[in-house]
């Protein structure tokens, strides 16, 4: 009776609690709403956005004494737009004859006197600031509750320019850029479907990042659509700067070294995904868009590969794949070799190998470590140096430190031909997220190649492969079409067949399999008989 007695007294001291707070979120609500009095506006834009440079607000009147105010922020809009803009209003306003009629008024900016495109309603204080900082032009009325929001996007902008991350022999020129719009539209040119499908997210809640959510409706499954919407429901965050936080924020697998959401540059393999099935997220300002789902398979493929013949882009792609073994087991096999298993070598070679590695004060474990470390050093330092002088420094550093190292004694011949031949295998992966988790696992297998030679190497990898057979990627197998076998995919794996045997999209992944008709394999004419 007495825990009853505490409880019901908890209950009744904690009720009118509630609902003070919420009156206090009702008055909150109607605080926001925009006032009919064009001072009370204003001066609540002026205390909520500080006295900021780049705010400008200018109030106009007519021959009527309609008084109004348009707002905008300087960089964000198209000053020319703008002026236009002002001008046409004060210009077609004097013709009007409505004394004291501000409905009237509203109706003949709203319909005759606003010519730009893209024309919205506002009725909120927080409409307002997010149509500011979205390069919206506002235009307020005194007596009227109501704002008028024009499109008057502009401002200096980076260009559509060749992508400097994913660059192609045969192939489009062209990348994304920081603007949404314009990569929305870079993808709407390639595919003029009235399917597609382009859906507007705001995240971040000091950014307000806006974030695009692009697919093709009918061949991406709704389920993964409805699971991409979900997961960017769920971000509650006060930033979002880049795709890769966003990335982080719904993939499926956090922990694990390899990624399962893909990113590219490239507006056309962008497409590609789309027609594919998968679900594109754009976020402004950057050029890195993200696509899910994904496969194992597909971090190895280039847009080039569909631009070449099938011929030698299938030989490029196996390529790849080499390059990628390589980049994870080379130094780790040699570390195991010369360790523990010297008798698999040539009687030749493993004399050479112990000659020069007769004068080296470490073990090859060491060895190998002090050799990759260093490769990475000078690679991050070539990326973080100038332009300019950023290769020649990193090439420069690794030819005079690889000799000097080698003259001193501290590594040998051999582990500097390992070490280059396996960085240089890993620059071969298209997808910069595949390189990097093979540059991370390589330490992980030398450490077990160290320890417990090609025992321990083959364990690693036993353990990669479960693990990489048991992630999804929104939901799709990440070894699929292998585990699980799915035969119709097998077609643009390994290699890539023709593009008139390729006749279904990847299973799995779209709703809708048939992507072209059947028979479609070039033939020659057949002869015709002379008259």
């Amino acid at each position: 009776m007495g825990m009853l007695k505490k409880w019901m007294s908890l209950w009744r001291h904690s009720k009118p609690k509630a609902a003070g707070n919420e009156q206090s979120i009702g008055q909150g609500q109607d605080a926001s709403l925009l006032s009919p009095q064009l001072e009370v506006n204003l001066q609540a834009i002026r205390s909520r956005l500080g006295a900021s440079s780049d705010i400008i607000i200018r109030q106009l009147s007519n021959q009527d004494q309609h008084r109004y105010a348009l707002i905008y922020v300087d960089g964000l809009v198209d000053t020319p737009t703008v002026n236009q803009l002002i001008a046409e209003i004060s210009k077609l306003s004097e013709l009007t004859t409505t004394p004291d009629d501000t409905n009237g008024f509203y109706s003949f900016l709203q319909q005759q006197a606003i010519s730009v495109g893209g024309v919205k309603e506002a009725y909120k204080l927080e409409e307002i600031y997010q149509a500011l900082f979205n390069g919206m032009t506002v235009i307020l009325l005194n007596g009227c509750s109501t704002a008028l929001t024009a499109d008057t996007v502009g401002g200096n902008m980076r260009g559509v320019e060749e992508p400097s991350s994913q660059t192609v022999i045969r192939g489009p020129k062209e990348g994304f850029t920081e603007n949404l719009r314009i990569n929305t539209s870079l993808i709407r040119r390639k595919i003029k479907s009235p399917d597609l499908r382009i859906e507007l997210k705001i995240i971040g809640t000091r950014t307000q990042t806006n974030v695009a959510v692009i697919y093709l409706m009918g061949v991406a499954d709704s389920q993964v659509v409805a699971e991409v919407h979900r997961r960017l429901d769920t971000i509650h965050t006060d930033s979002i700067l880049e795709s890769g936080y966003i990335e982080e924020f719904i993939e499926d697998s956090p922990f694990s070294t390899f990624p399962t959401i893909m990113n590219t540059e490239r507006p056309d393999a962008a497409a590609a995904g789309i027609l594919e099935g998968q679900v594109i997220i754009v976020v402004e300002g950057t050029p890195f868009v993200l696509l899910a789902p994904v496969t194992f398979f597909k971090f190895f493929q280039s847009s080039e590969d569909y631009y070449q013949r099938y011929d030698i882009a299938s030989f490029l792609r196996l390529i790849r794949f080499g390059s990628f073994l390589i980049s994870m087991l080379l130094p780790s096999l040699y570390i195991a070799i010369t360790t523990f298993h010297q008798e698999m070598l040539p009687t030749t070679l493993l004399i050479g190998l112990a000659a020069q590695r007769e004068g080296v004060p470490f073990p090859a474990l060491l060895e190998a470590l002090l050799m990759e470390l260093t490769f990475e050093v000078l690679r991050e330092a070539g990326v973080r140096m100038p332009r300019v002088i950023g290769p020649a420094i990193s090439i420069v550093g690794a030819l005079v430190l690889g000799q000097a190292a080698v003259q001193a004694g501290l590594v040998s011949g051999a582990m500097v031909i390992v070490v280059s031949f396996t960085a240089i295998s890993n620059f071969v992966i298209p997808a910069i997220n595949m390189a990097i988790a093979a540059r991370l696992i390589r330490f992980s297998l030398m450490l077990l190649g160290a320890t417990l030679g090609l025992f321990g190497i083959m364990s690693g990898l036993m353990v990669l492969l479960i693990h990489t057979a048991s992630i999804r990627s929104f939901g799709v197998p990440y070894l699929m079409p292998l585990a699980p076998l799915v035969k119709r995919n097998l077609k643009d794996v390994f290699i890539r067949m023709p593009w008139w045997k390729m006749n279904t999209r990847p299973g799995f992944i779209s709703a809708d399999a048939v992507r072209e008709g059947n028979d479609q394999k070039p033939s020659p004419p057949k002869p015709t008989s002379k008259p």
